[in-house]
C-alpha cells in the first residue's frame, strides 16, 4: 500500500471524524426536540391519573347514547374506486351505531367505471348520494371535496336539514361503529374533531406498509395529544376528521363559496391552522369502548391494551411497495413542508411555532438520519475488513482521543433505546408484541424512505419553481372489491317468464297515471301478487314468503313496538334461532335494519312480502289512532274471511302507503323522503303532518295525495262490502 493511499485513507478518516460530530451534535438536538414530546406525554399521563381519573370516572359509551342523533354527512373523494366505495357503504350500513347520516361520494365525468359502482350502491343503499364533479378528474383531493359540499348543501335545501358535522373519509376506510356517535357527542361545542387512524398490519416482512404502522400508532397515541395539550391546535388526517357546520360555514365564507385549497396538495392540514387562527375549537378524540362489541373487531395478541385497541379509530390499507409509499409521501412533503410554509407561514404563538418547526423539520432529519445510516454502513465495512483481513493495515478509531464524539454517540444511544422503546410500546399496545418488535427494524427502513420521498418532493418544487404547481399525485386505495350484477328491468324479466307480453308492458308504461310498473299490472289482472314478489326477489337477490296478515303469531307482534313497525313499514312474521324475520313489501336498507337490531337487542332479518300484505298487516296489529271507521270496517270483515285468499288478494291490490304514493308520484325523491323519516315519530302525528312540519310537501300536496289513497281505498271499501 503506497504512502500517498495511506494519507489519502487518514484524511478521510479524519473527514468521517468531523462529520460524525457535526452530524451527532445534530441528531442529539433532534433527539432532545423528541425526549421533550415524550416527558411532556408522560409527565402530562401520570398528573391525569393520579388528579383527575382519581375523582373522576373515565368517559364510555354511556354518554354517547344520551345524545339525540343529528345529522352528520360523510364526504367521500372516489377516482377509479370500482368496487371499493360499494364495500364502505356496506360495511358502513352494517357495522355503524347510527342512523342519521348520508354518503356523498365524488367522482369524475370522465371515470363512468365509478360511477357506475356509485349508482348500483344507491340503488342498495338509498343513504349514498353520487356527485359527479364540474372538471374532469383526476383533480385534487381538495376539488372534488368542494365540488361534494355544493351537494351537500343542496341537499340540505331540499331535505329542509342543517348537517351538524362534515367528515372527511376515504373510500378504503374501515369506521369504527361508534364513530358518528363520538362526533353527535362533541359536537356542535367542537369545530374540528380528529380521531386516531390505525393502518392494517401487513405480514412481517411488509416493511414499507409496516413502517406506516409505527409511525401512526406514535404520532396518535402520542404526539398528536401533547401537541392538542400545548397549543390547542390538532392537525387534520385527512380521514376521521369532522368539521362542525360552523367551521364549514366560515370556511365557506373565507373562500367566497369555495371550502377547500384547490392548489394545496395537503387541504387537510392547512385547515387546521385556519381554523385555529379563527379561534375555534379543535380536539384530538381518543375514545375507548369497554364493550369490545362496540369496538372495530381484531384478533387479540400479547401486550395489546383495551384502552388502546378499543379506541374509536379508522383503519386503512397504506401503500405496500416503495414507489408508492415515496410519491404518497412526497405529496405530503410538499404539501406540508413547502406549501405549508409559503401558505401558513409561522405563528406569533411560540408553541404553536414549535410544533410548526417539528412539521417542517423532515428536510433535516430525515437527511441526518440517512447520512448517519451512511456513516454507521461505512464504519462497519471498515471494521469487517479488519475482521475478514487482521494482516491488513490498522487505522486509529474516529473515537480516539474525542471525548466530546465519544459523549455524543452515549447519549444518542440512549436516545436511541428510547426511541426505540416509544415506538415499540404504541405499536405494541394496539398491534401486539410481534408488531412492537418490528417496529425496530422498520425504523432504519422508514429513515430510507422518507428520505427519498425527500428528494423527490426536492425535485419536483425545483422542477416547477413553485410549490403550488406541483401536481396531485393519487395513492392507490386497497379495498376487497364488491362485485354487482347488471340488473335486468322488471318488465323485461316478467316477459322472459311469458307472464306478459311485449304490448301489455308497454301499455302499462305508458298509462297517464302514475303508479309503480308492477302496481299497474296487478291491478290490470296480468299478474298475481305472488308471481310479481317473486320476480322482484329474483330481480333483487331477496328472500321471499307467502303472507297473510291475519295469521302471525301475536307472540312475535307483541316484541316488535309499534313506532318500530309503523316508522320502517314491517311485520315480524317467524323467528330463526335468535333472528327475528321481518317482512316488507320492499327492500329495507342495511342501515334501517341495523338501527332497529339494536333497539330490539337481537338480530334481525327481512324477506319480501306480496303487495300489500305488510300495509294491511300494519293497519291490523298497529291500528293509528286516526284510522277511518271504514279502514276498521274493512279489516273486520277481512279477518272473518282470512282464508279468503281471492278477496285478500283483491284487496291488497289497492294497499298503498302515502309514503310509496308521495314518492311514485315524483313529489318526493327517495332519498328527502328517507331522510325524513328518520325523526318521524308515527305516535304523535301522521306521516302527512310531519312531512308538512319538515316542509318537504305543502299542504295542497298532501291533500291529492290523501284524495288519491281514499280512492284506492273506497275500492278496498266496495270489495269487502259485497261479503259483508
Amino acid at each position: 500500500m503506497s504512502l500517498a493511499f495511506i494519507d489519502f485513507l487518514t484524511y478521510v478518516l479524519f473527514g468521517l471524524k468531523l462529520l460524525a460530530i457535526a452530524l451527532a451534535t445534530l441528531m442529539f438536538l433532534l433527539g432532545l426536540d423528541d425526549l421533550f414530546i415524550d416527558v411532556v406525554y408522560w409527565g402530562r399521563k401520570l398528573v391525569r391519573r393520579f388528579r383527575i381519573y382519581d375523582k373522576y370516572e373515565k368517559a364510555d359509551e354511556k354518554r354517547l347514547f344520551e345524545v339525540p342523533e343529528k345529522p352528520l354527512a360523510i364526504m367521500v373523494p372516489a377516482w377509479n374506486e370500482v368496487g371499493v366505495v360499494g364495500e364502505m357503504a356496506r360495511l358502513a350500513a352494517s357495522t355503524l351505531d347510527y342512523e342519521n347520516y348520508q354518503i356523498f361520494v365524488g367522482t369524475y365525468p370522465n371515470d363512468p367505471q365509478t360511477q357506475a359502482d356509485v349508482d348500483a350502491v344507491c340503488l342498495h343503499y338509498p343513504n349514498v348520494h353520487k356527485v359527479v364533479c364540474a372538471r374532469p378528474g383526476p383533480t385534487s383531493k381538495a376539488d372534488c371535496l368542494n365540488n361534494i359540499i355544493d351537494a351537500i348543501l343542496r341537499f340540505q335545501s331540499d331535505a329542509k336539514i342543517e348537517f351538524a358535522g362534515f367528515i372527511l373519509h376515504d373510500a378504503e376506510d374501515v369506521i369504527s361503529p361508534m364513530e358518528l356517535r363520538l362526533y353527535n357527542y362533541l359536537l356542535p361545542n367542537k369545530d374540528m374533531i380528529q380521531i386516531p387512524v390505525y393502518p392494517f398490519a401487513p405480514e412481517w416482512k411488509g416493511f414499507t406498509a409496516g413502517h406506516y404502522v409505527d409511525e401512526f400508532a406514535e404520532n396518535h397515541g402520542k404526539d398528536v395529544i401533547v401537541r392538542e395539550a400545548l397549543t390547542g391546535q390538532v392537525p387534520s388526517a385527512g380521514v376521521g376528521t369532522c368539521f362542525s357546520r360552523r367551521a364549514i360555514s366560515a370556511l365557506l365564507e373565507d373562500g367566497d363559496g369555495i371550502t377547500f385549497d384547490v392548489q394545496s396538495l395537503t387541504e387537510d392540514y392547512d385547515i387546521g391552522f385556519r381554523l385555529k387562527q379563527k379561534g375555534m375549537k379543535c380536539i384530538f378524540a381518543r375514545y375507548s369502548m369497554t364493550d369490545p362489541q362496540l369496538a372495530l373487531e381484531r384478533d387479540w395478541h400479547w401486550g395489546m391494551s383495551r384502552e388502546f385497541a378499543q379506541v374509536i379509530c379508522v383503519r386503512e390499507h397504506f401503500p405496500r411497495d416503495w414507489q408508492h409509499a415515496i410519491r404518497q409521501k412526497s405529496r405530503w412533503i410538499v404539501g406540508i413542508v413547502f406549501q405549508g410554509t409559503s401558505n401558513l407561514g409561522w405563528s406569533r404563538k411560540g408553541a404553536l411555532n414549535y410544533f410548526l418547526w417539528r412539521d417542517r423539520r423532515g428536510l433535516i432529519a430525515y437527511l441526518l438520519s440517512f447520512l448517519v445510516n451512511l456513516l454507521f454502513l461505512v464504519l462497519l465495512a471498515m471494521w469487517l475488513v479488519t475482521v475478514v483481513a487482521p494482516d491488513s493495515w490498522r487505522f486509529q478509531s474516529i473515537l480516539a482521543d474525542s471525548p466530546t464524539l465519544t459523549l455524543l454517540l452515549w447519549l444518542n444511544g440512549l436516545m436511541l433505546i428510547n426511541r426505540l422503546f416509544q415506538r415499540g410500546f404504541f405499536v405494541t399496545r394496539y398491534y401486539g408484541i410481534v408488531e412492537g418488535l418490528l417496529s425496530a427494524p422498520r425504523m432504519m427502513w422508514s429513515n430510507f424512505v422518507n428520505f427519498f420521498a425527500n428528494l423527490r418532493a426536492l425535485r419536483q418544487v425545483m422542477e416547477m419553481g413553485d410549490s403550488r404547481r406541483v401536481a396531485w399525485d393519487k395513492t392507490t386505495h386497497e379495498f376487497p372489491a364488491l362485485t354487482t350484477p347488471m340488473r335486468t328491468p322488471l318488465g323485461q324479466r316478467l316477459i322472459d317468464k311469458g307472464l306478459i307480453t311485449e304490448e301489455q308492458l308497454q301499455a302499462a308504461v305508458t298509462n297517464p297515471v302514475r303508479r309503480r310498473l308492477g302496481r299497474e299490472l296487478l291491478l290490470r289482472g296480468l299478474i298475481t301478487s305472488e308471481q310479481l314478489v317473486q320476480t322482484l326477489a329474483e330481480q333483487l337477490d331477496l328472500p321471499w314468503a307467502p303472507l297473510n296478515p291475519f295469521k302471525i303469531d301475536p307472540r312475535l307482534i307483541a316484541q316488535m313496538p309499534r313506532n318500530l313497525a309503523v316508522h320502517y313499514a314491517v311485520l315480524p312474521v317467524a323467528e330463526e334461532g335468535p333472528t327475528l324475520v321481518l317482512a316488507s313489501e320492499s327492500p329495507v336498507s342495511q342501515v334501517s335494519l341495523g338501527v332497529i337490531s339494536r333497539q330490539l337487542k337481537r338480530p334481525v332479518s327481512c324477506r319480501l312480502a306480496p303487495q300489500g300484505r305488510v300495509t294491511l298487516g300494519l293497519r291490523y296489529h298497529y291500528p293509528s289512532p286516526w284510522q277511518h271507521e271504514e279502514v276498521r270496517h274493512m279489516i273486520a270483515v277481512l279477518e272473518r274471511h282470512q282464508d279468503d285468499a281471492r278477496l285478500l288478494e283483491r284487496v291488497c291490490h289497492h294497499q298503498i302507503k302515502l309514503g310509496t304514493l308521495l314518492q311514485v308520484r315524483g313529489t318526493v325523491p327517495v332519498t328527502l323522503f328517507n331522510q325524513a323519516l328518520i325523526d318521524f315519530n308515527p305516535d304523535t302525528m301522521t306521516l302527512g303532518e310531519h312531512l308538512i312540519e319538515r316542509g318537504i310537501i305543502t299542504e295542497a300536496v298532501l291533500q291529492d295525495a290523501l284524495a288519491e289513497q281514499a280512492r284506492e281505498q273506497r275500492e278496498a271499501f266496495e270489495l269487502t262490502r259485497e261479503v259483508a
